[in-house]
């Protein structure tokens, strides 16, 4: 006889999807490891894992209540089969971790993280409520805290406040409900006010020509979010990002809670900063751009012209150079930089440098002719 998956989850077995799922919800929380250390309970929350992995899946499912869990899982017909050899080659196994399944439900391995407790020793108690849906599936009444212990709500029955200590046994977080449950004296609980993850830093990698012309870049994120039916799934998403002219290395662009979704939490921000590609011809230094002419020496002593690049592809500026230019000499080249960030329309400069080129070694008569024309 195999197991009946039914009665692990404690419903019908005409139960619609949602029964499934509020069935899972309730009996996984109640049997959780982190929750329940009574012997046996680490068994039953693996039972329940498998029950839910099998009715949740219609496939699984026809075949279950056709088969059985023999049949289901390639062992014969069962199930009233009348011989037929079950699914035929159709096998099921369960995978055998149910913490796997539970964060796949839940988005998160431990869903009590988004509680906390306190007591500050009155005789006032609260119970977890909410107007809407609560992170985990259940519809109540807005209930608001009595100033002598109880309750009153914004509906329920005639003499009644709205809400039943006692009905709090049957939730998955009993002895959760109020501070006398949790074996301490009566008090108020709150909530823990939530938390945001810590944010999430990318590089984002800019060409020069990028920040001097603006350009737009769209980035891939992975993140994880909950559904409207409280499954945790991975998704996809395209970050826009307009680089402004002359955005300088380290500008921080961030998008507000782009990150992962968790119960509990508040989205981790997602935060771009930008880096300066190497650049062949030109080094940074804020705004304006060093670029480095190597001469030779003739050239460095006698004049020369250089032709300066730009990042206007194909135009050169030149720069003439009639005295010594020295290794430590530099040349301004004015409004030939990248834009300024709060004035694009302005720009900085572009530094010329020299890189001399020193020649390895000198014939005998050129060292007498240098001798007799250069200065002690």
């Amino acid at each position: 006889m195999g197991k009946d998956y039914y009665k692990v989850l404690g419903i019908s077995r005409d139960a619609n999807e949602d029964q499934i799922k509020k069935a899972y919800r309730k009996m996984a929380l109640k049997y959780h490891p982190d929750k329940n250390k009574s012997a046996g309970a680490e068994e039953k929350f693996k039972e329940i894992a498998e029950a839910y992995e099998v009715l949740s899946d219609p496939k699984k499912r026809e075949i279950y209540d056709q088969y059985g869990e023999e049949g289901l899982k390639g062992g014969g017909g069962g199930g009233g089969g009348g011989g037929t050899g079950g699914p035929g080659s159709y096998t099921y196994t369960f995978h055998g971790d149910p913490n796997e399944t539970f964060q796949r439900f839940f988005g998160t391995s431990n869903p009590f993280e988004a509680f906390s407790f306190m007591s500050n020793g009155g005789s006032q108690r609260m119970f977890f409520s909410s107007s809407a849906a609560d992170p985990f599936g259940r519809q109540q009444h807005m209930q608001h805290m009595h100033p002598f212990g109880g309750f009153h709500s914004s509906g329920g029955r005639p003499g009644h406040d709205g809400f039943d200590p006692m009905e709090v046994d049957d939730d998955p977080f009993t002895g959760f409900g109020h501070m006398g449950g949790m074996g301490g004296g009566h008090g108020p609980t709150r909530m823990r006010k939530e938390v945001q993850d810590p944010p999430i830093t990318h590089n984002l990698m800019v060409s020069l020509d990028e920040v001097y012309r603006g350009t737009t870049k769209k980035m891939k994120i992975n993140r994880q979010v909950i559904g409207a039916d409280g499954y945790a799934r991975r998704e996809d998403k395209v970050l826009e990002i307009q680089i402004k002219k002359g955005w300088k290395e380290g500008t921080k662009i961030t998008f507000p809670k782009e990150g992962d979704q968790k119960p509990g939490h508040i989205p981790a921000d997602i935060v771009f900063v930008l880096k300066d590609k190497l650049n062949p011809v030109f080094k940074r230094d804020g705004s304006n751009l060093i670029y480095t002419a190597r001469l030779s020496l003739r050239d460095a002593l006698v004049g020369c012209t250089v032709q300066v690049p730009t990042l206007d592809q194909g135009r050169t500026v030149p720069i003439h150079c009639q005295d010594i230019v020295k290794p430590t000499s530099k040349k301004i080249i004015r409004g030939e930089g990248l834009p300024l960030p709060k004035q694009p329309s302005q720009r900085g400069n572009i530094v010329v440098q020299f890189d001399i080129q020193f020649p390895n070694g000198l014939s005998p008569s050129t060292k007498d002719i240098l001798r007799d024309c250069l200065p002690a």
